[in-house]
């Protein structure tokens, strides 16, 4: 029988130290399930957000982030723009190929667009991330969740105030239904 990923939200953090510095509320010796679910009836219900971004596994929250967009900025199938498209089409296919597309478009692109940090997130799943012939950089283990954390916080300041405490709740609910199928995968 396969283990989840992380038992704990402590895990989490202990796997993230840097999530220490974007969510507000402390580590927790609880499942991550109800951690998140926590968060998002508490006072900072971003918070929620972004622990889901640390807690998926980086496809995964590249793709759960791509549909938190989609739905905070209202993004109709047919009308996402090459970046989010470049996002959508690494998580498809995970290859190095796409991943680079992703890399080259998040970086040169507007870094106030949510889809920018799609982009940025697949990008910075793996692989080398420079952008210099020759050299070679490794991303470190946040970097795709906190570039998924940014694209959704950068829609959700876009929403307006009588629809965003629905959008949000529909981006955990996301995020929920996705760490319930790794839960019944590890099962």
């Amino acid at each position: 029988m396969a283990r989840p990923r992380f038992l704990t939200a402590t895990e989490v953090f202990d796997a993230f130290p840097a999530l220490v510095d974007d969510v507000t509320a402390p580590p927790a010796a609880e499942p991550p399930m109800a951690y998140l679910r926590a968060l998002a009836s508490g006072p900072t219900p971003e918070d929620a957000l972004t622990f889901a971004a640390y807690a998926l596994p980086r496809r995964e929250a590249v793709w759960w982030a791509c549909q938190c967009v989609r739905t905070l900025e209202g993004v109709q199938p047919g009308g996402e723009d090459e970046l989010l498209r470049a996002a959508e089409a690494w998580v498809r296919e995970p290859d190095e190929d796409r991943r680079q597309a992703a890399l080259r478009l998040g970086t040169e692109t507007d870094h106030r667009a949510a889809s920018t940090w799609l982009a940025l997130a697949a990008a910075w799943s793996g692989g080398n991330v420079s952008r210099f012939e020759g050299a070679f950089v490794r991303p470190t283990p946040e970097q795709t969740a906190k570039a998924a954390r940014v694209a959704i916080l950068i829609a959700l300041a876009r929403v307006g105030a009588k629809e965003r405490s629905r959008r949000l709740s529909l981006c955990v609910d996301g995020a929920v239904r996705l760490m319930q199928q790794e839960l019944a995968g590890a099962a």
